[in-house]
């Protein structure tokens, strides 16, 4: 988590509970893309009572809905649980909207009453991009997330 330190830390900067929220989630993904190396998406998809639409986001167009239990991020929703996926290609079900992709994590954002808002994705064009103090620090800046909502 040390190496992720800073990481943590600037994330706060980009969370302001004055402002609105899809201006949080832009500016976050924003930082999330520039900061954190060998990725190729970083963003949002929103749960609005029945799928996943796309939100704020850095990278190429991507999916704009996802089924609960689809894909990464339908898996991740649906289960209320981050998922660390070392090879995208291995995946049942694994949505393609970027072909370079080859790693991803996704971690659901569940607000303080217990309600799901949505997922924070991140892929990779790498194989294995994403290890445990990566995603202890995702969590860690989703829980600010989830203190502004």
């Amino acid at each position: 988590m040390d190496k992720h330190k800073q990481l943590i830390e600037n994330s706060k900067f980009y969370l302001d509970s004055n402002l609105r929220t899809v201006t949080n989630l832009a500016n976050l993904s924003a930082y999330l893309f520039e900061h954190i190396d060998h990725i190729n998406w970083a963003g949002f998809y929103l749960f609005d009572g029945e799928e996943l639409y796309l939100g704020p986001f850095q990278g190429k167009p991507a999916c704009t809905s996802i089924k609960m239990g689809s894909g990464v991020c339908g898996t991740s929703a649906k289960n209320r649980e981050t998922l660390v996926v070392d090879d995208v290609h291995k995946f049942n079900g694994h949505i393609t909207c970027d072909s370079v992709s080859e790693s991803e994590i996704v971690v659901p954002i569940i607000t303080k009453n217990g309600d799901l808002f949505g997922v924070l994705d991140i892929d990779s064009p790498t194989l294995k991009r994403f290890d445990l103090e990566i995603k202890k620090a995702l969590e860690t800046i989703v829980d600010f997330l989830v203190d502004i909502l």
